[in-house]
């Protein structure tokens, strides 16, 4: 009984579980690199420093908020592609919800 219950829970942890596809932005054309995230919903990108070629850079860019954390917002970034050195595309960003002025009260 007990190995039961104990499959039955690491099947649950794994079937929530998601994998990420990895792509390499600068062997694609910008407008593939969005249609993938768009497609899929989120995606890793890798592409080389433009500072310092030897180093591999990468990044989770997502097409739009709903696959940010709920303390995170989706803020424009840009990668290199094969015909362009700066794509358009949105990373998850870290929020602190005291930078936003705007929403404070007034005491």
């Amino acid at each position: 009984m007990k190995s039961l219950l104990l499959a039955l829970c690491i099947s649950l942890v794994a079937a929530e579980a998601q994998a990420i596809s990895r792509y390499n932005s600068t062997s694609m054309s910008c407008a593939e690199v969005q249609a993938r995230v768009r497609g899929e919903g989120a995606a890793i990108l890798r592409y080389r420093s433009t500072r310092n070629p030897s180093l591999q850079l990468y990044g989770r860019y997502v097409s739009d908020r709903r696959y940010c954390n709920h303390n995170e917002v989706a803020e424009t970034a840009f990668v290199p592609a094969a015909d362009t050195k700066s794509c358009l595309v949105r990373e998850c960003i870290i929020v602190d919800p005291d930078d936003f002025f705007i929403f404070r009260r007034r005491r």
